[in-house]
């Protein structure tokens, strides 16, 4: 990837009215000041709802019923409802953001009518699908034509499902044959084994995997108090070349809201993950919707946001008002959305999106106030700027003496070769040295 870019994914249904004709400049104005590159247009596809094998209602956005339609409950009466599609991503390209909408490679709903081959059964307890047969030629070749049907529309993009239960090699035929005809295309996987992570992107083609197992899991193990933050410097050495392929998140469909009891139970737990997670590499960002204003998923059982049920989420809804009738947000939320606002403008600064990394945990063990299993250090550099970064994991306010290496001076043309720094409980902070 050239630079990093932030991706915005939210549940359609639960945005604005629930509707696509809902999305105008007011919604692309203020993702665009969030700094987003693309907006994932999550459940898009038609997928079963209304029978006995659906969970929940209106269902699943990931047992999909109909490649080729829209769900009905998107659109007003009886629009064409492809075509209602078409239109939200041309307001979106008007609006000089892109798109993606879901890749399902794995399974599609119980009750698909299409050619793919199918097996009976399914996997896990995705009991609302049938898992698909991928040794049958025409598996392969109606995928291509889906996924075509789909950058026909003007789709910039896709985010692909569980890739790890598919043939990797079935993923490159289709990946390689759709850039044939839409070369700019961008392939997101959901991946989960580091020891997959170079497979996918050399041999299978992705451009942005999760880095689930190693930014993600290690984070929240360091703020649950059960894993160590000197883990992200062994991650970033495990990821060498590919650091610019990841995409770093603290939250999306399947994992708990960050906010949420279940995980932080308070957002100003976040800040130093966050900081983390944004400015550490090159790698990219993804908020999920709510996020960016301490959605919480108080409405659920499980510090989830439904997926499979109608739900009316507090931060989502105040995130309506605001957007659309300029309802003020309340105080704890307005802040919370500035600080992700500082931070994405930040991360998307020349100086982070490319510049270098130097972790400075190594040369710091034993430094004043500097905790290596509650703290991360590192700076970025470009030869133009150069910034020291400090992440503080601890519930308590630290103050730490930074040593700067000798080599690192002269790699990132600074004199200064050490630094005081102060951060809040659970926060960051930044010095500028150059």
């Amino acid at each position: 990837m050239d630079g990093k870019i932030i991706i915005y994914q939210v549940l359609t249904r639960l945005w604005g009215d629930g509707t696509l004709d809902s999305w105008g400049s007011a919604d692309f104005e203020y993702l665009k000041s969030l700094g987003v590159d693309y907006i994932w247009f999550t459940g898009i596809p038609r997928h079963a709802s209304g029978k006995d094998f659906v969970k929940g209602d209106p269902g699943s956005p990931y047992a999909i019923s109909d490649w080729y339609d829209v769900n009905p409950y998107l659109v007003h009466g009886d629009k064409e409802r492809t075509a209602a599609f078409k239109r939200l991503v041309d307001r979106t390209h008007r609006a000089g953001l892109k798109c993606l909408v879901d890749f399902i490679p794995n399974h599609v709903a119980m009750d698909y009518k299409g050619p793919m081959a199918l097996y009976q059964w399914h996997d896990g307890d995705w009991s609302d699908t049938l898992k698909v047969d991928w040794s049958d030629p025409a598996t392969i070749a109606e995928f291509e034509k889906i996924v075509c049907f789909w950058a026909g529309i003007g789709v910039d993009g896709f985010r692909c499902d569980m890739v790890e239960l598919v043939p990797p090699e079935a993923l490159h035929r289709v990946i390689s044959s759709v850039r044939k005809e839409f070369p700019g295309l961008l392939f997101v996987a959901e991946v989960y084994g580091r020891e997959n992570y170079s497979r996918y992107i050399n041999e299978v083609g992705f451009d942005l995997l999760y880095d689930k197992s190693g930014v993600y899991d290690i984070l929240r193990g360091v703020l649950e108090g059960k894993r160590s933050a000197e883990e992200l410097s062994w991650n970033w050495q495990f990821l060498g070349p590919l650091q610019p392929f990841m995409l770093n998140f603290l939250e999306n469909h399947d994992e708990q809201r960050a906010a949420s009891v279940a995980f932080a139970g308070d957002p100003g737990r976040l800040w130093a993950a966050a900081a983390y997670a944004m400015l550490f590499n090159r790698a990219s960002w993804m908020y999920y919707a709510g996020q960016e204003v301490g959605e919480d998923a108080a409405e659920s059982g499980d510090g989830r946001t439904s997926i499979f049920n109608w739900c009316k989420p507090a931060g989502l809804s105040a995130l309506d008002a605001y957007i659309h009738r300029g309802v003020a947000l309340p105080e704890k939320r307005s802040d919370i959305l500035g600080r992700y606002r500082r931070l994405g403008i930040l991360s998307r600064s020349p100086l982070f999106a490319r510049g270098n990394v130097w972790d400075l945990g190594y040369c710091n063990h034993g430094a004043p106030g500097f905790n290596p299993g509650r703290a991360s250090a590192f700076m970025r550099f470009d030869g133009q700027e150069a910034m020291l970064v400090f992440c503080n994991f601890s519930q308590a306010d630290v103050t730490t003496e930074l040593t700067i290496p000798q080599d690192l001076t002269k790699a990132a043309g600074i004199e200064k070769n050490e630094a005081v720094l102060h951060a809040p409980a659970y926060g960051y902070a930044l010095l500028k040295c150059k």
